[in-house]
């Protein structure tokens, strides 16, 4: 269809007594164009058939993704959330259909800038962003503290409710751990945390708690000029990525749980082909690890940490709350320090870490670990009502051994409690056996059962008689293989002589 410049030059022409063969020999035009365009008493709208496209049936999500201030997902986001559900095409029509929905949205130049590629081994870039998050169903303002290899564009982050210092200088040697190495060098923004003065034409003035750190890793600082992000490039752009592919639209149970999907999500990325470089970071990570400086085994710790004495219970108090250690610390003094924000360290005096714990706001609660009472745990229980809880439970048999035994002993509870003892050198089904057979011979005492195992175990268990096990030689190392793969544990017969457990 031709457009209103046509359609008025037509009408003049025509309207002047020009031929139609000559209007549209000037104007390149078919005849029956012409005769058209003279028939139209209105100026020519272009207008094309409606033709279904992929996208159709995902429209309203789109539009819901893209315009709602909730999720305000990027073309590339939405790409993502659409296979989910069930979208197997390319993302070029999304794209198509998204520049229908953001004509109101201006483009904003770039700034041209000379892009400075680094050697492997040289440099890291550090940097960090706030984000609002959703944890245990409130809203947080989180740290997403992050580092990139310049060279390989191999990428770590740790998330923190807090940037102060202590934050910081966690994070750096984190994140060093988390990438396998340290760089030569390490390019920083200018937090008074890491830098105190940082003026044009004047050399940086570093923090010294920055300083000793740089040391402790045997890296060398590098402050970018203030007010010039692009300095730093390579560590400010995947915030945007970080944002519209992790952050968005998800929540959280807890900081532990961002921060090991934040972990699986980073270790993701760095199996994707960089845009810059056309090769996975992980890959080319591969030529730049042997050139990283080794990371110290000890952390670098600028504050004076806390001294706690241990409890008889093994309990260390902190905030209003209760964590255990290891039995081992009791009525003895370890040192704690909170980073992060969220993250309780706890110490020994030699400054070796104990145990970790995440802080909560409530106040009163006890957190325990169950191997730090391992030394000291019972085998079995002291408590009657909690030995026959146990016994029953554990026990085909055992409902009816005491109902059976009660009428013979005195406290049927001694003997079952020794007998639970046994559950660490046979299988339970195999004493099931033993019980079923105890009980129909109103055999209830420890030392009757442990003589019933020692004489007839095989029988009962095997279901082979004590002659037919020792007719030869062959036969009773086959019956010795056989309780080998039912029971761990094979005992000498002076075992359970004098009724010893």
């Amino acid at each position: 269809m031709k457009d209103v410049h046509d359609w008025t030059t037509v009408h003049r022409l025509y309207k002047q007594g020009t031929p139609i063969k000559k209007i549209a020999r000037d104007l390149g035009i078919s005849k029956n164009t012409v005769k058209k365009l003279i028939k139209l008493d209105k100026e020519p709208k272009y207008s094309r058939e409606y033709y279904a496209t992929k996208i159709d049936p995902y429209k309203d999500n789109i539009k819901e993704w893209y315009l709602n201030p909730k999720y305000d997902f990027n073309g590339t986001r939405i790409f993502r959330e659409l296979k989910k559900i069930g979208y197997s095409h390319s993302i070029n029509p999304i794209y198509r259909y998204l520049r229908t929905l953001k004509e109101d949205k201006m483009n904003v130049p770039k700034k041209a800038t000379v892009r400075i590629e680094t050697p492997i081994g040289d440099q890291a870039q550090f940097d960090w962003s706030p984000y609002k998050v959703e944890i245990a169903n409130e809203w947080k303002e989180v740290y997403c503290f992050t580092m990139i290899l310049a060279a390989c564009r191999k990428k770590a982050i740790v998330f923190s409710l807090k940037s102060d210092a202590e934050a910081i200088y966690e994070a750096i040697q984190e994140l060093y751990d988390d990438l396998g190495g340290v760089t030569q060098e390490l390019l920083i923004d200018n937090p008074k945390a890491l830098v105190l003065k940082n003026e044009p034409d004047q050399e940086p003035v570093f923090n010294v708690n920055a300083l000793r750190l740089a040391m402790h890793l045997g890296t060398e600082l590098n402050a970018c000029q203030p007010y010039r992000a692009r300095t730093k490039g390579k560590i400010e752009k995947p915030y945007q990525y970080i944002e519209e592919q992790f952050i968005k639209g998800s929540s959280f149970e807890s900081m532990e749980s961002l921060n090991k999907a934040g972990k699986a999500f980073i270790n993701e990325w760095n199996d994707q082909v960089h845009g810059t470089t056309k090769r996975i970071p992980n890959e080319m990570f591969k030529e730049e690890k042997n050139l990283l400086l080794t990371l110290q085994n000890e952390r670098f710790i600028h504050t004076v940490l806390k001294d706690r004495k241990v409890s008889l219970d093994a309990l260390v108090s902190v905030n209003g709350n209760k964590y255990s250690v290891p039995v081992k610390y009791v009525d003895k003094i370890v040192k704690i320090r909170i980073v992060y924000g969220y993250k309780l360290e706890i110490y020994n005096t030699a400054m070796e870490m104990i145990t970790t714990y995440e802080l909560i706001n409530e106040k009163g609660k006890f957190f325990t670990k169950d191997e730090h009472y391992a030394p000291i745990k019972q085998p079995v229980p002291k408590s009657i009502p909690e030995v026959k809880r146990q016994f029953e439970s554990i026990f085909k048999f055992g409902e009816s051994y005491f109902v059976e035994a009660t009428k013979v002993l005195q406290q049927p509870s001694y003997h079952a409690r020794e007998i639970l003892k046994l559950k660490d050198m046979y299988h339970t089904e195999n004493l099931d056996k033993i019980l079923n057979y105890c009980i129909k011979e109103q055999k209830f005492k420890i030392n009757e059962i442990k003589e019933i195992i020692r004489e007839k175990y095989l029988e009962i268990v095997l279901g082979r008689s004590h002659k037919e096990n020792t007719k030869d030689i062959g036969t009773l190392i086959e019956c010795i293989d056989e309780i080998a793969t039912t029971d761990a544990l094979i005992r000498d017969t002076s075992y359970y002589e004098g009724g010893q457990i």
